[in-house]
């Protein structure tokens, strides 16, 4: 396949149909837009048209999966939103402390990527990353025990909610400040580049790839623009997707930026820029298929806008009362799981009990989950300054060789830790 051979867009685009609208989801009703054009070249680089058929049947037509791959794709998207659903029960009941992002609604875009990787392949998440964990394979019960606090969790209880990090997985982890992650991706795809050019050790595939995930705000920030340069600028095999849930915590995606198609910002730097839908996993898995194996070919990166949109408020701290109820229950209208399971009906892939078999199991999971979690113990006192400083016989370690947050009057006129 040649590179940047990216087809022309096909998929709903909420932002450029409620331009006129402000805020509001396209009605029904609307007119469709222009018919799909073959991509234009600009130059060398391919820019793909985000021109959508509104409501146009035959443009609309699913890619095809065979019945493993969409059990596959079910299976986790449904062990995503359970995971997120016992999460806001946990946080309800105390068990879960500070800041918890839920995923809901947005399953689709971790799904359809992240089961296309293979385990050396790194994801680099934000601070909404307890599904980006799940898809890429840590365990359940791992991330349930880290969002406990315990020192079974995937970071022994101390990354929390928005810090999953799991090296066996090459889960790169989840960051709390926006635009923090890309960077880090950045240089994940810059180490695989060397690993294969320099130090001949990539696998028969081809190039180890990196995607970094984050968010529309993210898309206004400096180490964006920056790393799309340096990526495109040395090939790397990474891709760039933006989850446009179409709100920064409060702030309209529409009214925040100056152009709200992100994905064009991709073509300005020299590599392809493509939009798709969001809540449909089968157009995301097939515009990742395609971004992935141009990476491992060496061909560099991609920007791909994902336009999504989460279920719940910004945080289980928010009462997501920005958001009007008309706008909600329009995108509750395309939740993602429901369309796949509807897919695999009508297309025979699955009979009704066997998705029902694959919803009972996922429960299962979950329920195992948050009993591991709450059985299992706290971190020790000496773990408190473990991994803070280089120097293993700093500020932590006393003169007599132990941690000195074992001193019973470490925390003397503090709070108690």
């Amino acid at each position: 396949m040649a590179a940047a051979s990216f087809t022309a867009a096909k998929f709903l685009a909420p932002v450029a149909a409620a331009r006129s609208g402000g805020d509001r989801p396209a009605p029904s009703s609307a007119r469709p837009l222009r018919r799909s054009r073959p991509a234009r070249r600009l130059g060398s680089v391919l820019a793909v048209s985000s021109d959508v058929l509104a409501g146009n049947k035959a443009a609309a037509a699913q890619p095809a999966v065979t019945r493993e791959e969409a059990l596959e794709l079910y299976e986790d998207m449904v062990l995503g939103r359970n995971f997120e659903d016992m999460c806001a029960q946990m946080y309800y009941r105390g068990k879960m402390f500070g800041f918890v992002h839920l995923y809901n609604g947005q399953e689709a875009v971790s799904t359809g990527f992240i089961k296309l990787l293979n385990q050396p392949d790194c994801v680099v998440s934000t601070y909404r990353d307890h599904v980006h964990a799940l898809s890429k394979g840590v365990p359940a019960r791992s991330v349930m025990a880290e969002l406990f606090g315990k020192a079974t969790g995937c970071c022994r209880g101390q990354g929390g909610s928005m810090h999953m990090f799991s090296e066996p997985h090459n889960l790169l982890g989840g960051f709390a400040f926006i635009g923090e992650g890309i960077p880090v991706a950045t240089g994940a795809a810059f180490a695989a580049k060397y690993r294969h050019e320099v130090l001949k050790q990539s696998s028969p595939d081809g190039l180890d790839v990196t995607i970094a995930f984050f968010g529309d705000g993210t898309a206004n920030n400096g180490q964006f623009f920056e790393c799309l340069n340096m990526a495109q600028l040395w090939k790397l095999p990474i891709i760039f997707v933006v989850e446009n849930n179409l709100w920064a915590i409060g702030m309209s995606h529409l009214r925040a930026t100056s152009d709200p198609e992100i994905w064009k910002k991709g073509p300005a730097f020299g590599m392809p820029g493509v939009h798709v839908d969001g809540m449909d996993v089968l157009k995301v898995r097939e515009v990742a298929k395609e971004a992935i194996d141009r990476a491992r070919r060496g061909e560099g990166p991609t920007l791909v806008e994902c336009e999504t949109y989460r279920f719940r408020g910004h945080s289980l701290a928010d009462p997501d009362e920005l958001r009007r109820p008309d706008e909600k229950t329009h995108y509750a209208t395309r939740d993602p799981i429901a369309q796949l399971k509807k897919y695999i009906i009508e297309q025979s892939l699955a009979s009704e009990a066997e998705l029902k078999s694959i919803e009972k199991r996922i429960d299962d999971v979950v329920e195992e989950a948050v009993e591991f979690a709450d059985a299992s113990p706290l971190p020790p006192r000496s773990q408190l300054l473990e991994n803070v400083f280089a120097d293993p016989r700093g500020f932590g370690i006393g003169p007599d060789g132990k941690y000195r947050c074992e001193d019973p009057k470490f925390t003397q006129g503090t709070a108690q830790v």
